[in-house]
């Protein structure tokens, strides 16, 4: 089963950060290449433990479908979504957050399984991993411009 393991630096404070990570409306905006939408669960603002949101979204030339759930979640230090319905056999993403004197230290754990026994072993080594890659590179740098501006009021007003 593969795994992804980044660590990314992020400097504005833990419950800002943590916020935003779980924040339906910025993930939207973080994957616009892929026309990624929630269309149902949980479409916008803060999604919490024990929630769903399903989104649809065009990856590996074919829209897709895919809905994942909080299965935990400890404010300010984790979260995890598992997939509950989607092309993989088994997806998991934990989010760990971890306060420092500067900022915020995020790291995403993801565990996936895919179909198609040693095809889906080799589509995994050429592609799937460095596209999932890409994609938490591109979403946290996009978490980082809205935590460290002021872009982030007009996606937690309630602070």
């Amino acid at each position: 089963m593969p795994i992804i393991h980044f660590t990314t630096f992020i400097g504005a404070p833990v419950d800002r950060v943590f916020d935003l990570s779980r924040n339906i409306s910025l993930h939207k905006i973080s994957m616009q290449d892929t026309n990624e939408e929630a269309i149902a669960g949980i479409t916008s603002g803060l999604i919490n433990k024990d929630e769903t949101v399903t989104w649809k979204a065009r990856h590996l030339f074919k829209t897709r479908f895919f809905t994942s759930k909080i299965t935990e979640m400890q404010p300010f230090e984790k979260f995890t979504d598992k997939m509950i319905k989607g092309d993989f056999l088994s997806f998991q993403h934990e989010h760990f957050f971890k306060a420092v004197e500067n900022g915020t230290i995020v790291i995403d754990i993801i565990n996936f399984e895919t179909p198609y026994g040693i095809l889906g072993k080799l589509v995994n080594k050429i592609w799937l991993i460095p596209y999932l890659e890409k994609l938490v590179i591109h979403r946290n740098e996009v978490i980082r411009q809205y935590t460290q501006s002021n872009k982030w009021r007009a996606l937690l007003h309630h602070r």
